[in-house]
């Protein structure tokens, strides 16, 4: 990056290009990032799709089970994506479907006990992993990072949530 950079500077130097020193930075750590999630997901036998949908579950806290339309917002995909995806998780046994008692017309997904511990672990490898990948960082260093782009983040985040 510091090359890159330095080309830059050297061939317009009428542009300030320090965004470059950020933002291509966290550019190219994502896709480093995503390369290992992917390795970590796979020791578990699951792909990144589905670690999320699992998580969500997860997340929501016994009996683990949410309406699809949940699972939709939870994960940013469309309707017809997200049925997909359940369907996926169903026939390999990791969620089922089962009525909603609240809603005579709707459907609940849940996860299954495989499912559960299959997630479990594929989110333990995932932590043990990112631990290793920020090693390099002392706790105030991780701290001052995430606040920084928590705030970076703030206006995506933002208008992610009027949409």
């Amino acid at each position: 990056m510091d090359r890159l950079v330095a080309a830059w500077k050297q061939e317009r130097p009428d542009l300030d290009v320090s965004p470059l020193q950020v933002l291509s930075r966290v550019s190219r750590l994502s896709r480093h990032l995503e390369r290992a999630r992917r390795a970590s997901f796979a020791e578990h036998g699951l792909e990144s799709w589905e670690f999320d949908v699992l998580t969500a579950l997860r997340r929501s806290g016994e009996p683990y089970e949410l309406s699809p339309g949940a699972l939709l917002r939870a994960t940013l995909v469309t309707s017809g994506t997200m049925t997909n995806r359940i369907d996926r998780l169903a026939a390999t046994g990791l969620v089922t479907r089962h009525p909603d008692p609240e809603d005579r017309r709707g459907v609940l997904v849940r996860l299954t006990p495989s499912g559960l511990e299959r997630v479990d672990a594929a989110f333990t490898g995932l932590l043990r992993r990112e631990q290793e990948l920020l090693a390099t960082l002392g706790k105030h260093e991780q701290q001052a990072l995430s606040g920084l782009l928590r705030t970076l983040l703030v206006p995506f985040d933002a208008s992610d949530s009027g949409a």
